[in-house]
């Protein structure tokens, strides 16, 4: 350095701060977009597979995308572009038909298929599907105040996806129902938790889910907090975070 120069100055100029902050604005949106989306867990409808407090990294690739992909669920453009289809035992984050919310479920119907709740158990197309009674669990969650001993089923579907069920009622309001026959374009959600989720068995409520209302598929928690705590209580981590959950892949 010659005598007499001034040393360049490392600090950012307004202008260079601006094109950083827009550059990490544009690669969040690309993210958001078309890779991941963060979905928090309100509620106990997708137990045991999914928990209150549970933090979900959901993958918007694998169906292609939709209006509903988009920041604010922009209507740029209609349909589904790169579609691919859904299967049966895919865990999915979704657009209520008859709403703005975003619901988590399980895909147990794909477009064609007869469903129907005969007695708590799940039939697909005339046929029973297979499940394995393991081992009751203890639940303070569903009814506040009380320990509930809840009966727990393992399913498997046709496609030989396999997990776990709850049947916290022997006589809940959705136990037996009617045949609901999945239209064209459209999938058939429940919850894991049977007598604790609003799903696709109420039509007034969820009905079938158009293909184009599908946001994305459950890939992996990565942040896990329990005990009623919010992840921003921080002073509240080394009791109620759990760590068991952190990373696990959401089958």
């Amino acid at each position: 350095m010659s005598a007499g120069a001034e040393p360049k100055s490392e600090k950012l100029t307004l202008k260079e701060a601006v094109v950083v902050c827009g550059l990490c604005l544009i690669g969040f949106l690309v993210v958001r977009t078309f890779a991941f989306q963060q979905f928090h867990i309100p509620s106990g409808s997708m137990k045991p597979t999914l928990l209150v407090g549970d933090v979900l990294a959901v993958a918007k690739y694998p169906y292609g995308y939709s209006r509903y992909s988009l920041p604010f669920s922009l209507p740029l453009f209609s349909g589904r572009i790169f579609a691919a289809e859904p299967s049966r035992g895919d865990v999915v984050v979704f657009r209520l038909p008859k709403g703005d919310a975003d619901l988590i479920k399980r895909i147990i119907g794909i477009p064609g298929d007869r469903v129907q709740m005969i007695g708590g158990v799940l039939h697909l197309n005339g046929e029973a599907v297979k499940r394995e009674r393991l081992e009751d669990v203890v639940d303070t969650e569903e009814l506040p105040g009380h320990a509930v001993r809840v009966k727990r089923w393992r399913e498997t579907l046709p496609n030989s996806v396999s997990f776990t069920t709850l049947d916290l009622f022997d006589d809940g309001d959705f136990d037996n129902t009617e045949v609901y026959t999945v239209p064209p374009g459209h999938y058939f959600m429940m919850g894991d938790n049977r007598d604790g989720s609003t799903d696709s068995r109420d039509l007034n409520e969820v009905g079938y889910v158009p293909f184009d209302n599908i946001v994305g598929r459950a890939k992996i928690i990565y942040f896990s907090i329990g005990d009623g705590a919010a992840a921003w209580q921080v002073w509240r981590w080394p009791a109620a975070l759990r760590f068991s959950r952190f990373f696990m892949t959401i089958r």
